[in-house]
């Protein structure tokens, strides 16, 4: 596996993915567990984010305390299936800046249409992350990550929740400097572009509309 390709191997994430694997998971259930999964997909690609410290006076003394340096985050969604990330991740840091970029794939040629964009003017000053819970042909990743690129965006990372080699692949020769966080790594893709196992289409999943 490429070094900058990261599976999070956490026992809790494993087990909140097995439920949400399962075909007779509800669409509450989905949305819960993903948005669980979320905080704690947060919490691991984070964990380089820079601090620096402020004087403050707690209930006993003063003392150098740590909080987070400079320009903070930005969270950009891939719509639809992003926002079940996202809800979760702005629960924890809630100060983060948001971004939307509109995509859906063709059912034909599975090439990403892109028909909305919005991202805050400052974020060539941002770290980016980039979610979407499926990366299966990285098609819509790359073009995401095109996109953004073009309008400033520097320090970028993707996450997902399932990836497969195939999508992998594409995205880390497409963007080899954006590093990629995924809860798993799947077999393959199947014919229509799916990830098998999988858990089948996550917006869809969400959503409740099929």
């Amino acid at each position: 596996m490429d070094d900058n390709v990261t599976v999070i191997n956490h026992p809790l994430i494993a087990h909140k993915l097995t439920l949400m694997r399962r075909k007779t998971a509800s669409t509450q259930k989905f949305r819960s567990l993903l948005r669980e999964i979320a905080h704690l997909l947060t919490y691991e690609i984070t964990r380089d984010l820079e601090l620096t410290t402020e004087r403050i006076e707690t209930p006993l003394e003063e003392m150098d305390a740590p909080r987070l340096a400079g320009k903070k985050l930005c969270f950009v969604s891939i719509l639809r299936a992003g926002n079940g990330l996202l809800e979760g991740m702005v629960e924890l840091l809630p100060s983060a800046r948001v971004g939307h970029i509109g995509m859906f794939r063709d059912p034909e040629s599975l090439e990403a249409v892109e028909y909305y964009c919005k991202v805050p003017a400052d974020i060539g000053e941002r770290r980016v992350i980039v979610v979407d819970p499926m990366l299966a042909t990285g098609n819509s990743a790359i073009a995401a990550l095109t996109h953004l690129k073009k309008q400033g965006a520097r320090q970028i990372k993707f996450l997902c929740l399932l990836a497969a080699p195939e999508g992998v692949a594409a995205l880390r020769e497409a963007h080899p400097d954006v590093p990629v966080f995924t809860a798993a790594l799947d077999e393959r893709l199947d014919e229509h572009g799916y990830i098998r196992p999988g858990l089948g289409d996550a917006g869809d999943r969400m959503y409740g509309t099929k």
